[in-house]
């Protein structure tokens, strides 16, 4: 007798009179890996409250003096002093500024800046200026205290220059006239010492100094336009979610005129968008500068200024012209195809329109999201800011301890004091030598892996919970008959109650995926200037393949997560049958589930096209009768792009749900081809109207030839099991 040859994707499933859909008599999955998830939970709580306990995000919000005490925080002394007084910018020029971020001078917190040219010898010789000069100065400075006293004892500084606040910060008020630098309208200065300097021998200080907080500035700006544009980015988002939700119902009742109306309106948005920059690029043909390259502009926190040369107007004209005509070349060759989709559309519609509570279940998705990243938000900030405050020995003459640790509390007294007596311990940065402060790294490491991981299993969670909902539709022979009383309720509580462990495993191996990415990009960032040709490739290639296999592995937990809501397997058996199931219906994956997320992306696409539209010619002033309502802004980009990433997610959470019940229908589907015929003794759980429209096209298509003829194979082992039987 010979052996019968093992089928390469496993067996076919094989008709079960039993089977009525997810399974309700199962065990829990993946014990080990729930377990160790668990653990991993907890120490992550242990990490929060270590961060919290050690942490004092102060130090990011207020500047800090020489002392490290913070200017401008409430309930402090230094409530009222909120602007940061450096004794002499210009030692801020020292290269050593750029290695531990201080200057090398005595700082404190002032009220106000100085606003006029004074020196100290010039002050002390009227009552009037000495008062105005002595706010500049430590506690302790008096009228009877003669100037080498006070300049011995580093009590005030030599001179003040006009200055004017930048980030909480008092610099020089440094300004042009006939193409020479002044300060104060002077081109010169008083140093304290008699000398005259040139102004422009403040522009290394000030340059030096704000060489940390140059993007402290920028976010500043931003964070100002968030506190003047919120509402309407609120309102942005509120006409996304509503358009999102309306497209949805009508996608309910009329799914193939809305999948049409969807791709035509894509073409004529993207059509408008061509029509648009074209008008902007030819407008700027006569404006002077704008034909200067992106290449020599180089990099500009302002992003408007890119917009007024001619050749991001081109670039934007060109990116959306190639998609056009992709979309419009994927539609002429997909146009059979789409009909196919449509159906499984309209049959995904029916099956929402029986668990409406599915619309829904996105937004305790996005609430358990906001939990996790605010969770790992928090613990980075309070991790960043825990360590303690590092003084360091600064001097103006050769000194053996300068730059070394010290103690200001009683430097006065200290030996390196006596053998540097102009020397000074200030504060230099924040740090720590503890077991807790060297492996600060570590913790931040595990901070951003638990994020992952419990971003992951959020989403996982919800793509599992949705996919046993939408299988209880599917499975269910009379509609809505033999459906749950609440089906959505009832497979979350499956889910967490057997299947943590599996959810746990699945996202695991996506975390471990995406955090090799995220090293990668670290890495290439740090070895950005010591990359030769070779390694830029080998980079490149280690990037792309883990991209690669990061939306694999993406795909298989996807459906893994859906075989394990219907029949309740650990997770490695479920990815192995979904595979193999998808691997026997290979041309009907292609021909329905990809072309429906083809369709599905381009409602999305359409979203954000019209309500980043609408928030263009708003916030950007173009339409005149939005000019007094919309807001000023510094950059009116930031809550454009705000709203058009918001509606993104939006819009992407209520066509997930489409998405995903796509995807359970569809493996549902293939299953139930190769558990039933049609017959009246294993009829199929399909609707009449999606069985026929395949099985046409099926008919009508050469390349579906292969499905049939398996589907053929597997009837005729099925009846041939009938006969022995």
């Amino acid at each position: 007798m010979e052996l019968e040859e093992k089928p390469k994707y496993g067996e076919p499933r094989k008709y079960d009179p039993t089977f009525k859909g997810p399974i309700q008599s199962r065990s829990c999955t993946d014990i080990v890996c729930c377990i160790f998830f668990i653990i991993a939970i907890l120490g992550y709580i242990a990490v929060g409250i270590l961060a919290w306990s050690q942490g004092d995000p102060r130090k990011v919000i207020y500047p800090t003096d020489s002392r490290g005490q913070f200017c401008g925080q409430a309930g402090t002394p230094l409530e009222k002093k909120s602007f940061l007084f450096y004794f002499n910018i210009m030692k801020c020029a020292s290269p050593m500024v750029l290695l531990e971020f201080q200057c090398p001078t005595t700082q404190m917190c002032v009220e106000k800046c100085p606003e006029k040219f004074l020196t100290l010898v010039k002050a002390y010789t009227n009552s009037k200026d000495f008062d105005y000069y002595k706010q500049f100065c430590k506690e302790g400075v008096t009228d009877k205290m003669g100037i080498p006293d006070i300049v011995s004892m580093g009590l005030c500084p030599a001179m003040l220059i006009p200055s004017k606040p930048f980030t909480r910060r008092c610099f020089p008020a440094l300004g042009q006239k006939g193409g020479v630098i002044t300060v104060g309208n002077n081109s010169h200065f008083d140093d304290g010492s008699g000398t005259f300097r040139d102004a422009k021998d403040l522009m290394d200080g000030v340059k030096n100094a704000t060489v940390v907080i140059e993007a402290r500035q920028v976010v500043m700006k931003i964070f100002e336009d968030y506190t003047q544009s919120w509402y309407w980015i609120l309102l942005g988002l509120v006409i996304a979610m509503l358009t999102s939700l309306l497209f949805i119902v009508l996608l309910r009742f009329l799914a193939g005129i809305m999948v049409w109306i969807m791709v035509a309106l894509v073409i004529v948005v993207l059509g408008y968008g061509i029509f648009h920059c074209y008008m902007e690029y030819a407008a700027l043909k006569e404006e002077p500068g704008a034909d200067v390259t992106l290449q020599d502009l180089g990099f500009q926190t302002d992003l408007t200024i890119y917009l007024q040369v001619r050749q991001t107007w081109l670039a934007f004209m060109i990116i959306l012209a190639i998609v056009e005509v992709i979309i419009i070349l994927l539609l002429i060759f997909l146009r059979k195809r789409i009909l196919i989709a449509v159906a499984l559309i309209k049959e995904a519609s029916r099956a929402i329109g029986h668990v409406m509570s599915s619309l829904f279940y996105p937004l305790f998705t996005f609430v358990l999201l906001a939990m996790v990243i605010a969770y790992w938000a928090v613990t980075a900030v309070f991790l960043s800011t825990s360590n303690e405050p590092i003084y360091k020995v600064f001097n103006d003459s050769v000194c053996e301890h300068s730059r070394k640790t010290c103690d200001p509390a009683n430097y006065s007294t200290d030996p390196m004091k006596y053998q540097c007596p102009d020397s000074e311990c200030l504060f230099a940065f924040y740090g720590g030598e503890t077991v807790y402060h060297k492996y600060l790294i570590g913790l931040q490491f595990y901070n951003v892996f638990l994020f992952f991981w419990c971003a992951n299993f959020v989403t996982a969670l919800g793509q599992m919970t949705l996919a046993g909902a939408f299988a209880s539709y599917y499975w269910a022979f009379v509609k809505p008959d033999d459906m749950p009383a609440f089906p959505v309720f009832s497979s979350l509580g499956r889910s967490l109650r057997y299947h943590t462990g599996t959810l746990a495993f699945g996202s695991l191996i996506l975390s471990i995926i995406q955090i090799i990415r995220v090293l990668l990009e670290y890495l290439d960032h740090k070895l950005k200037d010591a990359h030769n040709k070779f390694t830029k490739f080998l980079m490149c290639c280690l990037k792309c393949c883990f991209w690669c296999l990061e939306k694999c592995i993406k795909f298989l937990n996807r459906n893994a997560y859906i075989m394990v809501a219907i029949y309740g397997k650990n997770f490695c058996t479920a990815a192995k049958d979904a595979f193999f199931l998808l691997m026997r219906n290979m041309i009907r994956v292609a021909v329905l589930d990809k072309v429906t997320d083809f369709l599905l992306f381009l409602g999305k696409l359409l979203i954000v096209g019209l309500v980043g539209v609408f928030a263009f010619f708003f916030f950007s002033g173009r339409v005149k009768a939005f000019e007094n309502t919309a807001p000023h802004l510094h950059y009116y980009w930031v809550p454009i792009l705000t709203v058009v990433v918001g509606s993104y997610l939006i819009a992407h959470g209520f066509f997930s749900v489409y998405a995903m019940c796509v995807d359970t229908l569809f493996l549902c589907f293939c299953e139930d081809l190769e558990r039933n015929d049609g017959s009246p003794a294993r009829p199929y759980y399909m609707s009449s109207t999606l069985h026929e429209i395949l099985w046409k096209k099926e008919a009508e298509d050469p390349s579906s030839s292969s499905a049939q003829e398996q589907d053929d194979k597997v009837k005729q082992q099925l009846a041939q099991e009938e006969e022995a039987a």
